[in-house]
């Protein structure tokens, strides 16, 4: 059965970025599995997935994160630390999954639908995310856009750089849902982008191409850990009606 409406508001008000925790309150671990599952269910661009969760348990790599992290209070009190990171390198694989549960789903059809599937992930997907170091496959891309743009509606944004934003962006859809569903466990969140990249890529060993978009602490707020009441820019600023 679907919660009410107000359920999900009160969760919502009460979700904040949590500066302190309570280094007394106990902590679930399990409860950071349980959301990072539901973060695997977020929104995501054309379903490749190309994410990673993260998650820095020991009180040894916490430590040295939260040193990354500029000492923030938010890294440094946490009860556990989870990186979300995007792993670009990993196109290849996720296509060929894709296409594979696109056979799958329309198993026995040969209609347009079924065709312009398959070749989305098959042709369209590798046209996308192939890129070179120069960024000259974004720049044909780039061209071509601007071309087709010409006579009909048209993606402008097909460069390397927009692909890395598309994909940071998915990553950003995950770690809401992971940060919703904490507060949904009772525990308490802060997304931070203060950190150093270099030395945290290198003390997660990720690989080369991949990225940290943010670092999310996690534990119980303590009874300073938000600095202030919350304030929003009123919403007839930013709402708008067309």
């Amino acid at each position: 059965m679907p919660q009410h409406p107000c359920a999900y508001s009160e969760l919502i008000h009460s979700r904040r970025s949590v500066r302190k925790y309570d280094p007394e309150a106990t902590f679930d671990h399990d409860a950071v599995k349980r959301s990072l599952e539901l973060a695997l269910l977020s929104p995501n661009s054309s379903n490749m997935q190309l994410w990673e969760f993260h998650r820095i348990i020991s009180d040894k790599k916490r430590e040295q994160l939260a040193d990354i992290c500029m000492g923030q209070n938010a890294a440094k009190t946490a009860n556990e630390l989870v990186a979300f990171v995007v792993t670009p390198h990993k196109w290849r694989g996720r296509a060929k999954l894709n296409a594979a549960q696109i056979r799958h789903a329309f198993d026995g059809r040969e209609d347009a639908t079924a065709k312009r599937a398959l070749k989305y992930y098959e042709k369209l997907i590798p046209f996308v995310y192939n890129n070179d170091r120069l960024g000259l496959f974004g720049l044909v891309r780039k061209l071509l856009s601007f071309f087709i743009g010409i006579k009909k509606p048209m993606v402008r944004e097909v460069g390397r750089s927009d692909l890395r934003v598309c994909l940071h962006k998915s990553s950003s859809l995950a770690a809401m849902t992971f940060m919703t569903a904490m507060r949904a466990e009772g525990y308490d969140t802060c997304p931070m982008e203060g950190f150093d990249s270099k030395r945290a890529k290198a003390l997660l060993g990720l690989h080369k191409d991949a990225e940290i978009t943010m670092i999310i602490s996690c534990g119980k707020r303590a009874d300073d850990g938000i600095y202030s009441d919350r304030h929003r820019v009123a919403s007839d600023e930013v709402i708008m009606s067309h």
